[in-house]
């Protein structure tokens, strides 16, 4: 009976998707409609050849498989979108790389920017997220995920969600905002999934057989809450039309702009802050041994993070057609938020207490130490250029993307790189990782493409925003802009050769993710054990 339902759904999808692909109005709505039509076929035939089955045996203690594909989802996407930002990194510096001579506008560097922002952030970065969240929120609450197979379907879900989107990019349908949102339909699929995934991580915790809900999970639950409600918001639009991707967005002007960038900057405080600190405070004393430094310096941590980053968005939009006091307003909430920010890295810090010399034998456990030290920089670099003085110095210039950067590729980039090599040993059942002297190279690859990148961008910025103040006596500029891009040529070469150095170092992990889930080398497996208590 269950699989009758599932194909009757499945054929009126089925159905659904073939009339989209014969009215669409554009390009992009015919290509994704053509790709949900293939897809929902796909199910529907699959589900028909179940009718009549036996039933399949309920499965037992933790749902790992879903991490387990989560993780290698993670891996994949990391790759994609390193890839994609290496290569318009040099495309600036040789602008000969450009493809649109041969593919048209479907490969231009407008296209490829926010295919590579949104592959880092949302395809690796949100696979990560979920995938680690998965984990944790059963082994510290001694019970398996909530909702059967709903977990599954906010895997595949989000993974649909990626490739409409990217291929959307491509097709050159957005919302033209500045993080390049999907349009309309694409969005409403992903508000289904990340409803699904609350559901999955909040019944987790309603059945909980641990009294106490650990530090992570409260992190873990902010991230999935909070990004809800600035997806929604941030994304109210009106369709065009039935069959075509276009819609008209709710905002206009400045009030678009104000909450394009509450959406924006609590993106990066709730999605690649908070959400990576529940794997911190996971993680870290787990490959450490040792306790969290200070449990209560975490809630401290939790509760100040959380009120006060909400209301930073607005030192985005200094000197702007925004009231002075928004302004000012977002810029005292990020100068206060260096506070909680260097609790949080302190306290990841000081759990390795009495065991620091494990850092000169582990490697997996440097990688995470070093993402906390990435975290803490970030975080001060952060409210040091939202305050007025500095971000006219520092706006629109390469500064920015140095930051960025040394915050994405730094702190949640090898945050996520040291989950994986913890988890990767522990779902497939091998004693160890493939080879730790590759985790040792990915290190050390990793750690100096983003010291690289990061200082060259730093540099070229700081060079940028002083060229483009300069005048003369007279009053005049004296330096056009195409005078700063010949002046910081170098620097974008370095930073694609750091950007070369860290896609290096991923593709070694992938390597050694593949061998480890072989079962080779040191990966040897061992003798299954119950998996129901909590670890």
């Amino acid at each position: 009976m269950q699989h009758m339902v599932k194909a009757i759904v499945l054929g009126l999808v089925v159905l659904a998707a073939a009339i989209a692909t014969n009215f669409a109005r554009d390009l992009a709505y015919q290509v994704h409609a053509v790709i949900i039509l293939l897809l929902a076929g796909y199910l529907f035939i699959r589900e028909v050849g179940k009718i009549g089955n036996k039933p399949v045996p309920v499965e037992t203690g933790y749902m790992d498989g879903v991490v387990r594909a989560g993780v290698i989802a993670t891996v994949f996407w990391g790759i994609t979108g390193f890839l994609v930002g290496v290569w318009i990194a040099f495309e600036l510096a040789f602008p000969a790389l450009n493809l649109s001579e041969w593919t048209g506008p479907y490969l231009n560097f407008g296209r490829l920017r926010p295919l590579h922002t949104s592959a880092v952030i949302f395809a690796f970065g949100g696979n990560a997220l979920i995938a680690t969240s998965f984990y944790v929120v059963q082994r510290t609450n001694a019970t398996r995920l909530f909702g059967g197979n709903l977990a599954w379907f906010v895997f595949w879900g989000y993974q649909l969600f990626i490739v409409l989107a990217a291929t959307g990019y491509v097709l050159g349908q957005t919302q033209s905002k500045e993080y390049a949102e999907p349009e309309w339909y694409i969005d409403l699929w992903l508000t289904v999934v990340w409803v699904s995934y609350l559901v999955v991580f909040m019944g987790t915790l309603y059945k909980r057989k641990e009294p106490h809900i650990y530090v992570a999970n409260w992190f873990y639950l902010s991230f999935i809450l909070t990004i809800a409600m600035l997806h929604i918001v941030n994304n109210m639009a009106i369709p065009v039309s039935l069959f075509g991707s276009k819609s008209v967005a709710l905002f206009s002007g400045v009030q678009d702009a104000m909450t394009q960038w509450w959406y924006g900057h609590n993106a990066v405080g709730f999605f690649l802050t908070s959400g990576f600190l529940g794997m911190m405070y996971y993680f870290i004393p787990k490959q450490a041994g040792r306790p969290v430094y200070s449990y209560k310096l975490s809630i401290v941590h939790f509760w100040a993070l959380i009120f006060l980053y909400i209301w930073a968005g607005p030192h985005h939009l200094h000197y702007t057609a925004l009231p002075d006091w928004a302004q000012t307003l977002g810029m005292v909430m990020s100068i206060i938020l260096w506070m909680p920010s260097w609790g949080g890295m302190i306290n990841g810090l000081m759990t390795l207490s009495g065991a620091w010399d494990k850092l000169r034998t582990d490697p997996v456990l440097r990688i995470l130490v070093i993402s906390v030290a990435f975290y803490g920089m970030s975080t001060f670099e952060g409210p040091m250029m939202s305050i007025k003085a500095v971000n006219s110095l520092s706006h629109f210039t390469d500064w920015t993307i140095g930051h960025v950067h040394s915050g994405a590729l730094g702190w949640n980039g090898m945050i996520t790189f040291g989950a994986i090599y913890f988890l990767v040993p522990k779902l497939w059942n091998r004693t160890g990782l493939y080879s730790m002297k590759l985790v040792n190279y990915h290190f050390w690859l990793a750690t100096i493409g983003i010291v690289l990148y990061a200082s060259s961008m730093w540099v070229s910025g700081i060079m940028e925003g002083l060229m483009w103040r300069e005048v003369d006596s007279q009053g005049f500029l004296v330096n056009a802009f195409s005078d700063t891009v010949v002046a910081k040529y170098s620097l974008l070469v370095i930073r694609g050769v750091g950007g070369l150095f860290f896609l290096t170092g991923s593709l070694i992990m992938a390597y050694n993710v593949r061998m480890t889930i072989k079962g080779v080398g040191d990966a040897t497996p061992k003798p299954a054990a119950s998996t129901v208590p909590a670890e």
